[in-house]
């Protein structure tokens, strides 16, 4: 591996966590906390939904970013040779 295919490597993981790292502070702080009172007008199972992200909505969401984030690791990582 390069010193060029490293950085560019190391630049497209970091383009990653943050597109990724955002779209969680998007849901936990925005939906759980700044737009809480909008959407407990909305009931899922009985509970609000403005409420529901606040306590489970948010763990689920970073959840299902992690197992994202492993998918685009691997096609990364076949990308620039680390996946020997």
């Amino acid at each position: 591996m390069t010193k060029n295919n490293a950085k560019a490597y190391w630049k497209e993981n970091l383009r990653y966590l943050f597109i990724l790292l955002s779209i969680w502070f998007i849901v936990s702080f925005g939906a759980g906390i700044l737009l809480k009172d909008t959407l407990n007008h909305i009931s899922i199972g009985g509970f609000k939904l403005g409420f529901w992200f606040a306590q489970q909505g948010a763990i689920y969401v970073f959840v299902i970013l992690i197992f994202v984030y492993v998918r685009l690791m691997n096609k990364l990582d076949k990308k620039y040779g680390f996946d020997n």
